[in-house]
């Protein structure tokens, strides 16, 4: 099959079922990515709401394409309503602080002792065990101890935050959903789960493997914004123009940074390049050529171009940048601007993403599955 002949299937994970108690934050992103790929994602909700208070359906996009049953898992009938949905389930992800689960009678072990195969995914900031581990926390307080919030920012500066999407995102629900899927590839041919042990601190300090390894080869400074790629070089750094926009440029490269003094119209040797000595005026000439034009403007001069030029968009301009709406990066649905599905498979079609239920609009339905024993059948 050609790469320009989807099939129109569910998605890879067609056949998954992933049980999910609601919570915030990566958890549900990364139960969000497992059901924009195929697989039945029954959100265990609250009976009061719960964190879903605050966000009507259409725009709890972490909501997109799961069923919701509500639950109140402080009653025994509750519990083991919830033990026999995870009888059927091939993943069970919660993002509780390390303990709490097992007290709900929810725990790993209660699981597998109806359904040994299955893969038990937590989600948590500082991980099961460590001096922190049973400590509050969020996005920016998981960084801050990894070294990544410190890298971030101007030189004599403060560390800027990254919204969330180093810590949650990046370092949280991406490595939860890698380990889930790893741990269900291995679940299939051994026909016994494990628990993932996801946490935002292991998976943002990994992510910074690149940076360690340039550190220990002492091409990389411990201080923020005096490397190659957190805005100390002049050729990797964002520059204001003519009317307070910026623009964002990335011609590490020689052959880039050619192209882009080029098309800047600014004088500058490819050969001197990494000359740090010559990065402060080097950055001065820069400033002062984009400071003549508009963002639009320049934007026109660098497209098509490998200058490695950009312009800073912000999230509603976002959805009319050329290459993203080519691709239909960014649609609108209902009124809610809204990123599709990623990454895309050449054998199932990307399609707008299904809505977010309700809390407990699936309830009576995955119910009858259970009664009847079909659906659910494993």
């Amino acid at each position: 099959m050609s790469e320009a002949e989807p099939e129109t299937t569910g998605g890879p994970l067609a056949g998954v079922r992933v049980i999910e108690l609601a919570g915030l934050g990566p958890g549900p992103f990364a139960a969000m990515i497992l059901a924009e790929m195929g697989a039945d994602v029954i959100r265990i909700d609250r009976p009061s709401g719960g964190f879903l208070d605050m966000a009507g359906p259409g725009s709890d996009l972490l909501g997109r394409g799961k069923r919701s049953v509500v639950l109140d898992l402080k009653r025994p009938e509750s519990v083991r309503t919830l033990l026999d949905l995870g009888a059927t389930a091939d993943v069970f992800l919660e993002g509780f602080r390390p303990g709490v689960a097992e007290r709900l009678g929810v725990g790993p072990e209660d699981l597998w002792a109806r359904n040994p195969r299955l893969v038990y995914g937590r989600m948590t900031g500082w991980g099961q065990n460590g001096p922190a581990a049973a400590t509050a926390g969020h996005d920016i307080t998981y960084i801050a101890p990894t070294g990544a919030l410190h890298a971030i920012g101007e030189a004599g500066g403060p560390p800027q935050i990254p919204l969330n999407v180093v810590g949650d995102i990046g370092g949280g629900a991406t490595y939860l959903v890698m380990g889930v899927l790893a741990a269900l590839w291995e679940a299939r041919s051994t026909g016994r789960g494990q628990v993932v042990d996801a946490a935002i601190v292991d998976g943002t300090a990994h992510m910074l493997a690149i940076v360690h390894s340039l550190l220990a080869e002492d091409r990389w400074t411990d201080q923020r914004g005096a490397n190659l790629i957190d805005g100390g070089a002049p050729f990797y750094s964002v520059y204001r123009t003519a009317e307070g926009r910026y623009m964002a440029v990335g011609a590490l490269e020689p052959p880039f940074f050619a192209a882009f003094v080029g098309l800047l119209g600014v004088e500058a040797d490819p050969a001197t390049q990494y000359d740090r000595t010559r990065w402060g005026e080097l950055r001065t000439t820069i400033a002062d050529a984009f400071a003549t034009r508009t963002q639009q403007e320049w934007t026109e001069v660098f497209a098509g171009s490998d200058a490695c030029v950009a312009p800073v968009l912000s999230l509603r301009e976002a959805a009319g940048y050329p290459q993203l709406a080519e691709r239909c990066t960014l649609v609108e649905v209902d009124g809610v601007l809204q990123a599709m599905p990623a990454p895309r498979f050449s054998r199932h079609s990307v399609t707008v993403p299904a809505g977010a239920p309700k809390p407990g609009q699936h309830t009576e339905e995955v119910l009858a599955e259970i009664a009847s024993g079909d659906e659910f059948d494993r």
